[in-house]
């Protein structure tokens, strides 16, 4: 029996090194293939996380829309009705948005191209001013006229760059066209598997809850469940209360802008919004585009701007993300930061977004089971009094 299970542990282990010695010498061509699955199935995950999203204020309207009614027509029609009604109110939210910044936007553009122009013209004033036009032509005529001048290479250099030229704009042409027709492909297909998603996620959750049990041992199946139930209640947690001190932050900053007289109030509080969805980091990009477009207008507003903004974040900071999403997600400052250094350094603003719960996740679990263990350990018994600590 037991060099039966020596000789287990020895195939498992030939098995391993086998294959890690597979995927080190074939690691180019794995992780291309890997890449390439990857692009492959990008609309699906895409998919899957709008679905994600619109699940919370999906399951929010089902909870509103007759949740105790025993009706079969209401139970039939209350998972569409509250899809659309989830689709519709974040379309909405897009168009209002949308309407709030471009007017400001085109604003903003049109004061550049004015302040623009005078430069344009005061530098075309210097250079008439420095320039002696009449000894250049002057010299140009020289030139050409004593035949220096080499016209079919001239015509030569004139066409191929004619021809470039044309190739490089046709290129930019099928590019943005390609973009175009690929984005919109990858949009339309995300968002038609994210309805079927959710329109059968519970036969989904069952489907897969039974091919866990049947392939995992009750052990580990059970640590699975705890593992997805505890990452679910992160990710969700944390959508809702990023969400929550995102529309707080840019209520506050148009507010404020408001009662300071500063210009462009509405887009820039709709922008600092949307950008503090990423942690951390968000709210002071939304902030440096902000004190550009106000630059534009007076630059002592500008400055008055990032004051303002210095005081929001520190309130922010220490006020309304400790009390909206750091109570959410159990996870300390310190480990935010780390979370949203190191997601940003991976995958950028994507890596950010999903290194917060990934970690508030896994700090659950560790605190849970370390708490588990020190329970489970027993207590050292004291020393009794007047004996002799053992050496």
């Amino acid at each position: 029996m037991i060099l039966k299970q020596e000789w287990k542990g020895s195939v498992r282990l030939g098995v391993v090194l086998f294959a890690l010695y597979l995927a080190i010498h074939y690691w180019a061509r794995l992780s291309g293939m890997a890449l390439m699955a990857l692009g492959a199935a990008f609309p699906l995950i895409l998919g899957a996380v709008i679905a994600y999203a619109v699940n919370i204020l999906m399951s929010t309207y089902e909870g509103w829309f007759f949740p105790s009614s025993q009706n079969p027509t209401v139970a039939r029609i209350r998972r569409p009705v509250c899809l659309i009604l989830a689709f519709a109110s974040l379309t909405a939210l897009v168009v209002l948005l949308v309407r709030m910044i471009l007017p400001e936007l085109a604003e903003c553009v049109l004061v550049l191209i004015q302040e623009a122009v005078p430069l344009l013209e005061e530098l075309s004033l210097m250079v008439n001013q420095n320039v002696n036009w009449s000894q250049v032509l002057s010299s140009s005529g020289a030139a050409l006229a004593d035949g220096s001048v080499d016209w079919r290479e001239v015509i030569t250099k004139g066409v191929n760059w004619l021809i470039s030229g044309l190739g490089g704009v046709m290129g930019s042409v099928m590019t943005l066209a390609s973009a175009t027709v690929s984005t919109a492909f990858t949009a339309i297909v995300s968002v038609i598997f994210s309805i079927y998603l959710l329109l059968g996620k519970e036969k989904l959750s069952r489907q897969c809850a039974l091919v866990m049990k049947t392939y995992l041992k009750p052990g580990w199946y059970s640590r699975a469940i705890y593992f997805l139930e505890t990452l679910n209640r992160c990710f969700h947690s944390f959508v809702v209360g990023q969400c929550t001190e995102a529309m707080i932050l840019g209520l506050l900053c148009a507010l404020g802008m408001a009662a300071l007289q500063l210009p462009y109030a509405t887009m820039i509080g709709a922008l600092i919004g949307f950008t503090a969805l990423i942690p951390v980091a968000g709210a002071y990009i939304g902030a440096g585009v902000g004190a550009f477009m106000i630059f534009t207008v007076s630059p002592i507003k500008a400055l008055l701007f990032l004051v303002f903004i210095g005081v929001l974040q520190q309130l922010e900071g220490n006020l309304i993300y400790p009390k909206v999403v750091g109570s959410s997600i159990g996870l300390p400052g310190i480990w935010v930061l780390a979370a949203v250094t190191i997601g940003g350094g991976i995958l950028g603003i994507g890596g950010m977004l999903l290194a917060v719960p990934l970690a508030a996740a896994c700090y659950q679990m560790l605190r849970a089971d370390l708490i588990q263990r020190n329970q489970a350990a027993p207590a050292a018994l004291p020393e009794e009094d007047g004996a002799e600590p053992s050496r």
